[in-house]
């Protein structure tokens, strides 16, 4: 195996030197395949004017990527002590571009790290993906510091990301993150392209933030009544929505033009606004 453009060893070397065993209760599976990696670093568009977020770097297969590919600088956030003198081993070979941020990113006020314009690219660790993500919805004010996400997902939350009303995979998610982004899935990602390999596919999804949302909301009650409503995703939202805990949902439907008898599933990402309004109009 060859070394990388940059002079750095093998990652296979960096890992068994450091002794990197990816760990599952940290969602760990290293990313190995330098094509693939470059391939993630060219989807995430053009970096050189741009400082990029990278959330779990593990040995830093993709962090070498976004570096070749031209990042004005990578300020990546690692949980796992262990990976660090790996990434220090990148620091050097890229000077003043890699930034290491030694702790938790659910934790970690991302927006403090970077300077404008920048975006996040990512192989999320797997425990962490969705908080991650939603967070990443509920920032304030609109537009955000970021000019894209590029992330790494498993299939099924990928596919529950981009799912439209009406659909089995349609719920919480699908309804946060395109309210405020326009989602789409990018490409599938070979589980033997890691160590370990998955059990599960991983798929790359772009979200690009939206100038304005969809509709008028404010972010957390938003988050409240899609949860209350796909909590019990099977009952009609005269039922569902009573985990609101404000009386009688029928009014409240009413209020925003909502027939009781209507599913989570059914509704568009407009019309979960326009119950926000509502119950937000009642508090």
């Amino acid at each position: 195996m060859t070394a990388h453009p940059s002079g750095l060893p093998p990652l296979r070397e960096v890992i068994a030197k450091h002794g990197l065993t990816a760990q599952k209760s940290l969602g760990q599976n290293f990313l190995l395949d330098l094509n693939l990696t470059g391939r993630i670093a060219r989807a995430a568009g053009q970096l050189v004017e741009h400082d990029v977020l990278e959330v779990g770097p593990g040995p830093g297969g993709l962090t070498r990527a976004l570096l070749a590919a031209g990042a004005r600088r990578v300020v990546a956030i690692e949980r796992d002590r262990r990976c660090i003198a790996a990434l220090q081993e990148i620091a050097l070979a890229y000077p003043g571009r890699l930034v290491i941020v030694e702790g938790d990113a659910l934790t970690t006020d991302m927006r403090g790290l970077v300077s404008t314009p920048a975006r996040v690219v990512a192989n999320l660790p797997y425990n962490i993906a969705t908080p991650l993500l939603v967070g990443w919805m509920q920032t304030d004010p609109w537009p955000p510091w970021f000019e894209s996400l590029t992330l790494m997902f498993q299939r099924e939350v990928a596919e529950r990301i981009t799912a439209r009303p009406g659909t089995k995979a349609y719920g919480r998610l699908s309804v946060l993150t395109q309210w405020r982004t326009k989602p789409r899935i990018l490409f599938d990602v070979d589980r033997r392209a890691f160590t370990p390999p998955p059990s599960i596919t991983s798929t790359i999804v772009e979200l690009v933030p939206r100038d304005k949302p969809l509709a008028a909301a404010d972010p957390s009650t938003l988050e409240r009544v899609v949860a209350a409503a796909f909590g019990q995703r099977r009952k009609m939202l005269r039922a569902s929505l009573k985990t609101l805990g404000r009386g009688d949902p029928t009014s409240l439907l009413e209020a925003a033009a909502i027939a009781p008898t209507r599913r989570a599933e059914e509704l568009t990402v407009e019309e979960f606004c326009s119950l926000a309004r509502a119950f937000a109009d009642r508090t």
